[in-house]
């Protein structure tokens, strides 16, 4: 802010000598202003100079100008040096305002936690020093500085910062809370679950903090091109000055060393340099306010490539909260049956096992509970009660050889054995996401995006889900590895310079979010394994802004590439006309600064992209 101050300042009082010192035809006057106005750009093309690194628009504004002065040019000179502070001070206004829609995710650092000790002290302390299991107090307006569970207390809590969501979410005792978020209006106590380096808030600012180290080719073009075009240009003005010097005299000399001048002034590469970076970093920051995390520039390029979406059912296309919808029951109680059934998925956080732990709606003494074993894709063997459980899919029964009546019922299907004898059914369903059948409809009649579903669930409730939203194919009953198996297969297929996405929330999921071109993991009850796993997190689990995400990558990537091809357009077009004698210093300052901040422009229009 002091920096944009100070060169507001600089340009005022330059435009006013400018003023005077072209009404008095004084060039003394120009030249103080010239040195107000340009000191800093010579300081730093002198220290350039010293450390060998002297080849960028530093120099080239500085030898421009002081070629002017020498020619007797003195408001050329200067003017040319004040365009270039004004576009450097729109380039400045265009990066702060691009970068805050990001920092101001940066804001959701917690800066202290209200611990509780003994039941009773509060001591206010580092997040760092918190930890699991210990009891701390969120009082209103503070910020959740760690994920946890509400033990006391009921208030409305700010999402915006975390999920994008502008309607506050209320917390209550047992609501699981992630940090970053404010409590509005009543006291919190709730139980840390995460130490700080798993929270969601440090998790967030890691991905935000490390955005920016991973370059689009694009970017990488422009890098090099830079290294290469600068060298190039500095020593075509130098033969435009020389040789025509040579040939015609050098009595020639003044009129082609302006020419080189105007042509080095011309040939500056800012609009490249600035614009295409810029343009990619104000569509994270567009992005980070819909409340879609992206890695890095280079994920918005591979997304805006994407032909083929494959997503995950549970807790990605539907809601992931499971309810019991029906017992079916063989020589049992269905209380009994519900009640073993909710021992054995006691240690379990999949939204079955929960649905089945909130139906039977008791307190569990884990006492009773002996050895729990999960077997990845099918389900749990248990020892509760003395008894041998096993609850699960289909194939854990068939596995183990157990006779059982096939159910035909619609949902996920959980089948109980106890001592391996079948004894009844769980029949659980789920809630399709409000958003996922129009997002279906975009993505594949708008942006002719197939989409695919790959489901551990029956072929039932997987057809079922997969015809009410309208997605193209849908394969069910899959264990993880089929998954990866299955993926590979779709990669090995796909059309060359087009993409495959991967979208879902689970831990199982995690091998296919790092296989695919670019992976998109729900982060509102996704798994810290799949967020960190996945290149593009949606903090808020709602499938539009999957859609959003890639809307915002295509965006992206025509701006830039507008800017590219304006750009180089226009440099070309009047280097030729500055060689030829046809440009001159203004005509040179419009291909610099005025292509920088129309670039600049055309970047910004990044930060409000819109459906």
């Amino acid at each position: 802010m002091k920096k944009n101050k100070s060169i507001v300042f600089r340009i005022i009082i330059s435009l006013i000598i400018l003023s005077l010192g072209m009404f008095l035809n004084n060039d003394i006057v120009l030249l103080i202003g010239y040195i107000i106005i340009g000191y800093d750009v010579l300081f730093k093309a002198i220290r350039n100079i010293f450390k060998g690194n002297f080849l960028d628009e530093n120099f080239l504004m500085a030898i421009a100008t002081i070629g002017a002065i020498i020619i007797k040019e003195m408001p050329e000179a200067m003017v040319v040096m004040l365009f270039y502070q004004i576009g450097e001070f729109f380039q400045d206004m265009a990066v702060e305002k691009s970068r805050k829609s990001i920092s101001d995710l940066m804001e959701i650092r917690p800066e202290y936690a209200n611990l509780i000790l003994d039941g009773e002290v509060e001591k206010k302390v580092s997040p760092e020093e918190i930890n699991i299991g210990d009891i701390i107090l969120v009082k209103p307006g503070e910020k959740i500085p760690l994920d946890g569970i509400v033990m006391e207390g009921t208030s409305l809590i700010d999402t915006k910062a975390i999920t994008g969501e502008s309607t506050p979410r209320t917390a209550k005792t047992s609501s699981e809370v992630i940090s970053g978020c404010v409590n509005l209006n009543s006291l919190l106590k709730i139980k840390v679950t995460k130490i700080f380096k798993e929270s969601a808030v440090s998790k967030i600012l890691e991905l935000v903090e490390n955005a920016s180290n991973k370059k689009s080719k694009q970017e990488k073009f422009i890098t090099k091109f830079s290294r290469v075009y600068t060298p190039i240009v500095v020593l075509s003005a130098v033969l435009i000055t020389l040789l025509p010097s040579i040939i015609f005299g050098f009595s020639t000399f003044s009129k082609w060393f302006s020419r080189s001048l105007i042509f080095l002034v011309v040939s500056c590469p800012c609009a490249l340099v600035i614009s295409v970076p810029l343009g990619f970093f104000a569509g994270i920051g567009g992005a980070s306010k819909k409340g879609i995390l992206i890695k890095g520039s280079s994920y918005i390029e591979t997304l805006s490539k994407v032909k083929k979406l494959v997503f995950d059912k549970t807790g990605t296309l539907t809601e992931g909260s499971f309810d019991v919808q029906k017992i079916l029951v063989e020589n049992i109680e269905e209380q009994e049956l519900l009640k073993y059934a909710a021992y054995a998925e006691n240690y379990s956080n999949h939204p079955i096992g929960t649905s089945i732990k909130k139906s039977y709606g008791k307190e569990i003494d884990e006492g009773k509970i002996g050895s729990v074993e999960e077997i990845s894709g099918k389900g749990i063997r248990a020892t509760v009660f003395g008894k041998e459980i096993l609850i699960g899919n289909d194939k854990l029964l068939k596995d183990k050889k157990i006779e059982f009546k096939a159910v035909k019922e619609i949902g996920s299907l959980v089948y109980v054995a106890i001592n391996n004898t079948y004894m009844g059914c769980i029949v659980i369903s789920d809630k399709i996401k409000k958003d996922a059948k129009n997002t279906i409809n975009s993505l594949e009649k708008k942006y002719n995006i197939e989409t695919v579903i790959l489901t551990g669930d029956s072929e039932k409730s997987a057809k079922q889900i997969a015809d009410n939203i309208g997605v193209s194919k849908c394969f069910s009953e899959l264990l993880p590895t089929d998954k990866v198996e299955l993926f590979e297969k779709m990669v090995s297929k796909k059309e060359k310079d087009t993409n495959i996405a991967f979208v879902g929330d689970g831990i199982n999921d995690s091998p296919v979010l790092a296989r695919s071109d670019v992976g998109i993991a729900m982060g509102d009850i996704g798994s810290d394994a799949a967020i960190e796993a996945a290149d593009v997190v949606i903090m808020n689990g709602e499938v539009k802004n999957v859609l959003d995400a890639i809307i915002i990558s295509k965006n992206t990537i025509k701006i830039v590439k507008q800017n590219i091809i304006f750009a180089i357009t226009v440099k070309v077009l009047i280097l030729l006309l500055s060689a030829l004698g046809f440009g001159n210093m203004w005509l040179a300052v419009f291909a610099d600064v005025g292509v920088s901040v129309i670039c600049i422009l055309n970047s910004m229009r990044n930060l409000k992209i819109k459906n």
